[in-house]
């Protein structure tokens, strides 16, 4: 199998979909900003760098080839500490806490939060970092990037250079499509899947019709100030930016008795509410249909991951939300010893095509051979080096498999520029007020999450219940404290 990808798209579960790995057309080669490496003939610099993911194999052994790389570029090395995706968000949180010496960091709006840290000061600010050692970011990066990345005015990371809009496909089992002749043509909201999954449900007892774990939610049409919590603005208020409780809407409540009519008819597992993940039947290929983000030939990269063929159909339009600009982003550490060193060598990661599938890729004529100057194919031993490429940077340098088409990264482009803005991007809520009222809403909405919106109990019972629960637990206050922080937001626009 070709390279793995099944951590490139951010299953939608994790949205945050996104979601989601690459390979490259290598562009510009360039060694923007690259510095001489001899540190003036001293010991190169070591950098301590802490992102997420499962510590492949054969990591140390590409460290040393990368530290090797970097070492004579800029004189900086790096010991990668790598922290797997369940455990990330919890241990880095202890870490910065205790003062853990750490210099670069993995950061995102899904995990270890990105603008929560920035706030506590977490993170070095980095505004005259990128102005001094960072050019080539700027170069490569779509300015939306990083100016959708700021907080409070200020950049403290540098986001990975990929798909900027998050867009929502249905992913469907192709051997399935084809075995019933079902076509997916017409496919987009919810209802409309109804018909495909009963003629699964129907014939394949052992498979799954529509495959969703507890934090799934159905695609509505709402700019979230806080993902998974009821404070919202509409999609189509892009004036008045009226913060509304979401789970009050029309459609909300449509879509709920849609999931539920879905769980009583068998499409959905009796154990969604409390599954954590579907891989398994990823695994298995038991399984019909599900959401995830999606991205420019984003098929192909499923199949390659699967093993088998998954095609998708749009379930929503590209929009530019914050959490899509923030998906994925690497910080350098407030209590970094080495903060320009830091920089350094993530403008050389965004810049340097060799560095960058060194990082992703592992060992040319170990992990992967190259079968021209762009397009590389795995070897055997590519299975001791798995890396999730959408949390290094630049994804546009990395090398292309054989099946990407050779406009892959000008296809990328499109989609970004084709995304609209999001009513509250540039927007960062500040819980500082209101902390104890969000902690108690929090509480409550985890008895009712994960159960109403993956259709296992009745919305019209339930739903009643669960919005009396989170205002007496003092959501009303913590809206009132929403809209007053984004009128001043849009007053100062």
């Amino acid at each position: 199998m070709s390279k793995s990808r099944k951590k490139w798209l951010l299953p939608v579960t994790l949205l945050l979909s996104v979601s989601m790995i690459l390979s490259a057309c290598g562009g510009d080669k360039k060694d923007a900003g690259n510095e001489s490496a001899s540190n003036g003939g001293s010991k190169p610099v070591e950098l301590i760098w802490y992102t997420i993911g499962a510590p492949p194999k054969d990591l140390e052994k590409v460290e040393a080839e990368i530290n090797k790389y970097t070492a004579e570029k800029i004189g900086v090395t790096v010991d990668m500490k790598m922290i797997d995706f369940g455990d990330y968000n919890q241990k880095m949180q202890v870490m910065a806490a205790s003062g853990e010496p750490m210099d670069i960091l993995f950061t995102s709006s899904w995990a270890f939060d990105y603008v929560q840290n920035a706030r506590k000061g977490a993170f070095m600010e980095l505004d005259e970092l990128i102005e001094k050692h960072g050019q080539g970011i700027k170069e490569v990066l779509d300015p939306a990037f990083l100016e959708g990345s700021k907080v409070d005015g200020h950049n403290y990371a540098i986001p990975a250079n990929k798909e900027l809009p998050a867009q929502e496909a249905w992913r469907f089992n192709k051997t399935l499509l084809e075995k019933y002749n079902l076509d997916i043509t017409d496919v987009k909201s919810l209802e409309s899947l109804e018909p495909l999954l009963k003629t699964i449900k129907e014939n394949e007892p052992n498979v799954v019709p529509l495959a969703i774990n507890k934090d799934f939610s159905p695609l509505l049409p709402f700019d979230y100030v806080i993902e998974k919590m009821p404070m919202a603005v509409h999609l189509d208020d892009n004036e008045e930016l009226k913060v509304v409780n979401f789970l009050e809407a029309p459609e909300t409540m449509e879509a709920l008795k849609t999931m539920n009519k879905f769980y009583k008819a068998g499409y959905i597992s009796p154990e969604a509410a409390t599954t954590t993940s579907t891989q398994d039947l990823f695994t298995s290929g038991n399984w019909f249909t599900d959401r995830a983000a999606t991205q420019p030939f984003a098929d192909n990269l499923w199949s390659q991951s699967y093993g088998y063929p998954v095609i998708s159909t749009p379930a929503g339009d590209p929009v530019i939300y914050n959490w899509s600009v923030m998906g994925s982003m690497q910080a350098i550490s407030s209590n970094s010893e080495h903060p320009e060193e830091a920089m350094k060598f993530l403008n050389l990661l965004n810049t340097d095509e060799k560095l960058r599938n060194l990082v992703d890729s592992g060992i040319e004529g170990e992990h992967y051979k190259k079968l021209s100057e762009n397009v590389m194919e795995n070897l055997p031993e590519s299975k001791n080096y798995d890396m999730p490429t959408f949390t290094f940077g630049n994804v546009m340098l990395t090398y292309l498999n054989p099946e990407d088409p050779e406009n892959k990264w000008e296809e990328f482009k499109k989609f970004n520029e084709s995304g609209t803005n999001a009513p509250l991007l540039g927007f960062n809520f500040d819980p500082t007020k209101v902390s104890t009222e969000l902690a108690a809403v929090n509480n409550v909405k985890e008895e009712f999450w994960a159960p109403l919106m993956t259709g296992t109990v009745d919305p019209e019972v339930y739903l009643p219940k669960a919005i009396e629960k989170l205002k007496a637990a003092g959501l009303d206050k913590i809206m009132a404290e929403v809209q007053s922080q984004v009128d001043a937001w849009k007053a100062s626009k």
